[in-house]
């Protein structure tokens, strides 16, 4: 999870991360042109996200397509927020389900 952390504390590669969410399959020249950085920098920042299992790629002849790999961050979801507001959101839930029945 260190990686993971590592990885996801950079603004640049969040956003990266955002890219690939919206359209996914990207080379990495599609990335360059919607950074505003060099092709050196993005590259670096795509390996620290495929070393951290956020980007996965599969080579195409002479380029490679970056996809989102959001189970990385689903682990952290799971481990650091869900334990500890799980009960919190099932009141909501119930909450939200019982003003929903009134409303009918």
């Amino acid at each position: 999870m260190d990686a993971v952390f590592k990885a996801l504390a950079d603004g640049s590669r969040r956003e990266l991360l955002d890219r690939l969410h919206a359209k996914n399959g990207q080379t990495l020249n599609e990335l360059c042109e919607q950074m505003d950085m060099t092709r050196q920098a993005v590259s670096k920042h795509l390996a620290i996200l495929e070393e951290a299992n956020l980007v996965a790629t599969v080579k195409n002849g002479r380029e490679k397509a970056h996809y989102l790999n959001p189970v990385p961050i689903n682990d952290i979801a799971e481990r650091w927020i869900g334990k500890y507001e799980r009960g919190r959101l099932k009141a909501l839930s119930d909450l939200k389900k019982n003003l929903e029945r009134e409303d009918r």
